[in-house]
């Protein structure tokens, strides 16, 4: 039984003063409303109504009943109308979660944007390079870089990088340009981490895995790329983080045969149907400018 629509059906009688007037307002037949009445004392366990052919009466039982009905119904109608305002105006939080050198580049700025035009929105914008379990930590929006595993979200495409080796025009000059990844024995080489001293290439086909000598390792992004400009050694990053560097000729890219195919980068969600009207409206705004924002890693330029 529908709880809900059985009480505001015994509303709709008493309020209208007979089954018959009840019915003719829902758009039921008598028979059904009924039904209904009769199902909901049954649930209860006492008698709700007394009624003739002339007329109905509430016991006390059923004007207790009606009165607690009624407040039930507004709080619910005040939910209600609450909800189809925030669809109208979308509003509240909005957790969001990608990469820390991705979100630096490219989502902060657009969040920044998105506030601006949505003052009833918050945002939480938590940058990590850890994969987050958007379920386990309420987080209702996360961009990730990489092939997901089969799973229940909802990925929405973005674009693709992927990983590429670049030195400084004086590291080349001064040491070389490699010509095959063995050449990389006898350069310097400035590892990240977590990837390390074992880098990948491809070779007649095959995924190679070779042991790099690393003369620096960093954790972060922005200090593998700096010393790369400086003319430290050679470094692998993904396309995305040294785009503009390798667009102005700061750096140079090396070894394009034997990078490994494009990587993707997807938005994903626990679920499309009834996401809140806020992240509905922040995927169908930033999808389009995330991907056109993203530099396209095609193969022999920058």
């Amino acid at each position: 039984m529908d709880r809900l629509k059985a009480m505001a059906t015994l509303v709709r009688i008493v309020d209208s003063g007979s089954l018959s007037a009840a019915a003719n307002i829902s758009g039921q037949s008598t028979a059904s409303v009924v039904r209904t009445l009769a199902a909901l004392e049954k649930h209860l366990g006492a008698r709700l109504l007394n009624r003739n052919t002339r007329r109905l009466a509430l016991t006390d039982e059923g004007a207790e009943f009606v009165a607690w009905s009624r407040r039930i119904l507004a709080e619910f109608d005040e939910v209600e109308h609450g909800f189809d305002a925030r669809r109208k105006s979308p509003g509240g939080l909005l957790r969001i979660t990608a990469p820390v050198e991705f979100g630096r580049r490219y989502v902060a700025p657009l969040v920044n944007e998105f506030l601006a035009l949505h003052p009833s929105i918050q945002v939480e914008l938590i940058l990590l390079d850890r994969l987050v379990d958007l379920l386990e930590e309420g987080i209702e929006l996360a961009i990730r870089i990489g092939q997901l595993p089969d799973s229940s979200l909802v990925m929405t495409s973005l674009g693709y990088t992927r990983y590429v080796h670049c030195a400084s025009p004086e590291y080349l000059c001064a040491n070389g340009t490699p010509q095959q990844p063995t050449d990389l024995l006898d350069h310097a080489c400035i590892a990240l981490a977590p990837i390390g001293k074992q880098w990948q290439f491809l070779e007649h086909g095959n995924v190679v895995p070779r042991a790099v000598p690393a003369r620096m390792t960093t954790n972060q992004v922005q200090v593998a790329s700096l010393a790369c400009q400086q003319g430290v050694g050679i470094s692998r990053l993904l396309h995305y983080q040294v785009a503009d560097e390798l667009a102005n000729g700061r750096l140079v890219r090396l070894l394009q045969t034997f990078e490994l195919p494009d990587i993707p980068i997807q938005m994903v969600y626990p679920h499309a149907r009834l996401l809140s009207a806020r992240v509905r409206q922040f995927i169908d705004w930033a999808s389009p400018r995330l991907g056109s924002s993203i530099p396209k890693p095609a193969l022999f330029g920058g």
